[in-house]
């Protein structure tokens, strides 16, 4: 949400000069929150126990705001059950918990890859103790079994470190080969567009998205709450929104970048906010997104299991993607533009859009926090 600009750093004065004077190169090199990445290297350093070793590379996963809203309880030697963690849920811009489901559905795929390239059969019984409807509960999302089997190898899984979701500004003098393109729509599912002018009718649509979010307030603040700033915040909440960095640090020190100063919408910071935001939005080369058959749990559950496939099979590319979900949130002031979304992809009747993402080629990026495996285990 934030551009660190030549003109914000100037603002920063005095105070600024005196940071980087007395901190020098040595305290930017030391700003990266290596305690909140190490999820990212602890993958496959075994766990003695099978389900274990799996887990650690789903909580890879790809969520909603990373809220990362797992709860594993491990049953027996050989079954979990994977719960969602209320208080991980994001009640405003996600009032029926619709992409919060999608993410579970994200960790339970990346889970079985797993499992199967380590010789674990996967047996996954969805929503055992019945299906919750306007909102999630307490209830378990699935009820997992391993056993014993041939390793299987899915070649996704290759990918699942390299994955990200690329927020960066995309190269708009680098256009997507519509033959490389074709690789990820060959599900009925998937549907995608490099079309000049559809792209440029959808980049439109994500801004007018992007700006209804920014603008309501108590979405925006949703957004604000979650925000990390610099090392420290980051290492201690290894969720939600991440601005660590020596020049996030820097600007927050200094006060430029607060959450005060991002919740007023006639900022400085909020409108460097948003003119980043609409770069990076209208620097998108193609879209692809992904639909099912309806909007029940079912549904959005398997919605999350195609799309980190999606995600997946873009890294094996070279392709960067960036899941877009503002104009797919059911709350009343998204209403029109939600209707917009479904009419201009050609999704109508009882079809729903469960993932929107635009696609181009960027800089790598860096992994984005986690939360250890350790602390997502919780006791019956």
């Amino acid at each position: 949400m934030i551009m660190v600009s030549r003109r914000m750093f100037l603002k920063t004065g005095a105070a600024s000069l005196l940071v980087v004077a007395a901190s020098g190169a040595w305290w930017g090199g030391t700003r990266s929150p290596e305690k909140a990445l190490a999820p990212w290297r602890d993958a496959g350093a075994g766990y003695g126990d099978p389900r274990l070793d799996a887990l650690a590379y789903a909580v890879l996963a790809p969520n909603p705001h990373n809220r990362q809203p797992w709860k594993v309880e491990l049953v027996g030697q050989d079954a979990f059950t994977l719960i969602c963690d209320l208080d991980r849920r994001l009640p405003d811009t996600d009032p029926f918990d619709r992409q919060i489901t999608v993410g579970l559905g994200c960790f339970l795929e990346i889970f079985r890859m797993a499992a199967e390239a380590q010789g674990q059969g996967v047996v996954i019984e969805p929503f055992p103790d019945g299906t919750p409807s306007e909102r999630l509960d307490d209830r378990p999302v699935v009820r997992v079994t391993v056993t014993a089997a041939e390793a299987k190898h899915d070649p996704l899984f290759d990918a699942v470190l390299e994955r990200r979701s690329n927020k960066e500004v995309y190269n708009t003098g680098r256009g997507v080969s519509p033959v490389l393109f074709s690789k990820l729509t060959t599900s009925a599912a998937v549907g995608g567009t490099l079309d000049r002018a559809r792209v440029a009718e959808l980049r439109d649509l994500s801004w007018r998205a992007h700006q209804t979010e920014m603008l309501t307030p108590r979405t925006l603040q949703e957004s604000v709450d979650l925000m990390r700033f610099g090392k420290s915040e980051v290492e201690a909440n290894p969720d939600g929104i991440d601005f660590s960095g020596a020049k996030f640090e820097l600007f927050h020190k200094t006060g430029i970048l607060t959450r005060e100063s991002l919740s007023e919408q006639k900022s400085e910071a909020f409108r460097q906010g948003m003119d980043m935001y609409r770069e990076k939005l209208f620097s998108a080369m193609g879209y692809l997104w992904l639909k099912s058959q309806g909007n029940e749990r079912y549904a959005q559950l398997d919605a999350g299991r195609t799309w980190v496939r999606l995600n997946l099979q873009a890294t094996k590319l070279g392709l960067a993607v960036h899941p877009l979900s503002q104009a797919l949130q059911e709350y009343p002031e998204m209403s029109d533009l939600y209707s917009e979304i479904h009419e201009k992809l050609n999704v109508s009747g009882a079809e729903r859009v469960q993932m929107f993402a635009r696609v181009g080629y960027a800089p790598r990026v860096a992994p984005k926090p986690r939360w250890p495996l350790k602390t997502r285990l919780v006791s019956a």
